[in-house]
């Protein structure tokens, strides 16, 4: 199955990948609805890390053996048609079991209740983050 994978060596930290994955998770997919009208504010999926003069973006690497799926009580953390694992907003309960046991610390808190985590944009083709990277720090491919 195809995941994203960072390529420190190009990453700028410039974070559009972060950008553009929440304009793309928004409810209008609009940049300035998404930034400064909506509420509840879309979350970005993936996390730009930076130290010093290196930086990368990390998102989920959908686990052969996902930890999530096995820590998660309620069923919410599956995988999808394609073998993604994603999140089931109506299942959620928020115990917090998948962040605690996700090996890329990329599980976040989206509000109060739900778990939220990359879910590849399953309308796209390719996942917006690796689209619209500038350079090519981002690739979308099976290893």
């Amino acid at each position: 199955m195809k995941v994203v994978y960072p390529r420190e060596e190009y990453c700028i930290g410039c974070k559009l990948c972060e950008i553009h994955c929440l304009v793309e998770h928004s409810k209008s997919k609009d940049i300035i609805k998404a930034f400064r009208k909506e509420f509840p504010k879309a979350m970005n999926k993936n996390i730009v890390e930076k130290r010093k003069d290196v930086s990368f973006c990390v998102s989920c690497r959908h686990c052969p053996e996902a930890p999530c799926i096995t820590a998660c009580m309620t069923g919410a953390m599956h995988r999808n048609k394609k073998g993604a694992v994603v999140v089931d907003k109506d299942k959620c309960v928020g115990c917090w079991m998948c962040i605690m046991v996700c090996p890329f610390g990329v599980i976040k808190r989206d509000g109060e209740k739900i778990a939220s985590k990359c879910d590849l944009c399953p309308d796209k083709e390719i996942p917006v983050c690796v689209k619209n990277c500038p350079n090519e720090a981002l690739v979308y491919e099976e290893r």
